[in-house]
């Protein structure tokens, strides 16, 4: 599943596939689900509802990793983390999660499945 979401006057492509989850674990040593899980947002993301989570359940590192997995995902020629980050005046994280919420959905629903 793919999506392209403009930040900052950028059009970035975020993607999700079978991969993500594992490109998630390679990259940064952590769960992708128990991430999502402590945040607390899972049914939310099931439910569509993410615009209704308190904010101070969302960490913005997590929020920051799942969109550059994703973006990775969508373009391999992506600079690391950090760099990617620093090439946006202003990156609404909120906004961000927000809008690839349909691209976790996809990930968190197969997972939960297994």
């Amino acid at each position: 599943m793919e999506k392209i979401i403009n930040i900052g006057g950028k059009d970035i492509p975020f993607k999700s596939t079978g991969a993500t989850v594992i490109r998630y674990k390679s990259q940064f040593k952590r769960d992708f689900l128990a991430e999502i899980v402590n945040m607390a947002i899972l049914e939310e993301i099931l439910t569509g509802k993410l615009g209704e989570v308190d904010p101070e359940k969302i960490d913005l590192d997590v929020v920051y990793r799942i969109a550059w997995v994703m973006a990775k995902t969508a373009d391999k020629e992506i600079p690391p983390m950090m760099e990617w980050l620093d090439t946006f005046d202003e990156f609404p994280a909120f906004d961000v999660l927000e809008e690839i919420s349909e691209l976790l959905e996809s990930l968190v629903r197969s997972a939960k499945k297994k």
